[in-house]
């Protein structure tokens, strides 16, 4: 009997002292909320279009145990309370600080999210969230910032053609990627006939859709073409909401050694032209055989000029790297930034082929011996 009566004294014992454990555990996790937001002030202006930051900073929260606290700044709308708060963002240094150095770039796409339309302004409302990752509290003050948009958008990750008007048609799965060139810049190469024609961000059907107002990018809608079916350079920068689209005219390789512009390109789609069956001959010289070339391109009737990016050149051949043949813009110059052809294609007949698409790394040609 008094076995029975020490074990149960010990099971007792240790329910309690698992208990305070438990407690000191929880009680661990415990913090004060922010009491106090230091900037920036309410009402402050934002210009989202400048290249900048806003800081964000605050009292520091307590915790109990005197340990680390984690902190999430929330952004609502004006008239939000945070229970469905438009973003939630960690503090810097991964939630440790009492600080938020965020971008005009993310406070733009916050601004979006919050119903703020491009080229306009509006308000925003934040808060802190301070915690151990358990027991969160909600700061009980809150800031206000007004924000105004720039014309332009978040750049995609992707950007795609189509629509009657275009090469791709009217289904999201046969639209034509552009090619990206900048951060917030995208490009294409492509015809255009009578039609319609927009942007999508994705081929899904829950993509963003663009379209062409003008010289200027807006939200959803659809552009009509109704000129003659020609070959347009698109060029898209999201960070200003502009578009600039100019013809596409001739394309002529020049050839150095005899003075001339020779062959014609015919434009085959998806930013693509070439040169088929085309005879080729090095001019010869006292020292050997001349095979220097680039191309001049007619765009918005003025002439700009395709090259090497190497001034000079030693003739390549079937094992050099595909980055010889990289088209970059370069200077009329005579001789400057020519290629050479490969030597198995002297006095035969080749196809030439110009390549501007999403397809390749950079803008490239190909020289291939029929």
């Amino acid at each position: 009997m008094k076995t029975i009566y020490i074990k149960i004294m010990l099971i007792a014992l240790s329910v309690f002292v698992v208990s305070c454990d438990d407690d000191e555990t929880l009680s661990n996790t415990n913090v004060s909320p922010v009491s106090e937001l230091y900037s920036p002030a309410d009402n402050t202006f934002f210009n989202l279009g400048a290249a900048s930051s806003a800081l964000f900073e605050w009292q520091h929260a307590k915790a109990e145990d005197n340990g680390i606290v984690l902190y999430d700044v929330v952004f609502d709308v004006e008239s939000g309370d945070f229970s469905n708060p438009v973003y939630v963002m960690p503090s810097d240094g991964k939630g440790l600080q009492n600080t938020l150095n965020i971008s005009f770039t993310d406070l733009n796409r916050i601004a979006e999210m919050a119903g703020i339309e491009s080229k306009n302004s509006g308000k925003l409302k934040w808060t802190v969230l301070s915690s151990k990752g358990l027991n969160i509290q909600k700061s009980s003050a809150s800031g206000v910032i007004e924000v105004e948009r720039p014309a332009g958008f978040p750049s995609p990750d992707e950007l795609f053609i189509l629509g009657t008007a275009s090469e791709a048609g009217t289904a999201n799965t046969d639209a034509i990627p552009l090619k990206k060139i900048g951060a917030t810049q995208y490009e294409i190469y492509t015809s255009l006939k009578p039609g319609d024609y927009h942007f999508i961000t994705r081929k899904s059907d829950n993509s963003l859709v663009y379209s062409i107002n003008g010289t200027n990018l807006e939200e959803g809608g659809a552009t009509t073409y109704s000129g003659e079916e020609k070959v347009y350079r698109i060029q898209v920068d999201f960070s200003d909401g502009s578009v600039n689209m100019v013809e596409v005219g001739e394309i002529k390789l020049w050839f150095p050694p005899t003075g001339e512009f020779m062959f014609d390109f015919e434009y085959k789609g998806n930013g693509t032209w070439k040169a088929a069956n085309v005879f080729i001959e090095f001019k010869q010289e006292g020292w050997g055989r001349d095979e220097r070339y680039k191309f001049r391109f007619m765009i918005d009737g003025q002439e700009m000029w395709y090259g090497s990016v190497n001034g000079d050149n030693q003739r390549p051949s079937d094992d050099s790297d595909l980055s010889f043949w990289y088209m970059v813009p370069v200077t009329d110059d005579y001789w400057s930034n020519c290629f050479k052809y490969n030597g198995n294609v002297d006095e035969k007949n080749a196809d030439i082929e110009i390549i501007f698409n999403a397809s390749v790394p950079e803008y490239t040609h190909a020289v291939t011996p029929l």
